[in-house]
């Protein structure tokens, strides 16, 4: 329980950092938060969802940055 708490905290402070960042950095943000949860999903069925998640991370906050708001 008090893992779950500390968690909460720390994603709350990091989701309030979030209100000065330009379009592109927070499109890179959304980006990597869902490319981190599709691999981490992909990676538990497939062996390892720590490397899933790294992966699917990293390629969709690429994405989100060079992606345009069009």
């Amino acid at each position: 329980m008090r893992k779950n708490v500390v968690v909460a905290l720390i994603c709350l402070g990091a989701l309030a950092g979030c209100s000065n960042m330009s379009e592109r950095e927070q499109r890179a943000l959304s980006g990597g938060a869902l490319g981190a949860a599709g691999g981490a999903v992909i990676g538990a069925v497939t062996g390892s969802w720590v490397a899933g998640a790294l992966i699917g991370g990293a390629g969709g906050a690429a994405i989100g940055a060079v992606t345009s708001k069009k």
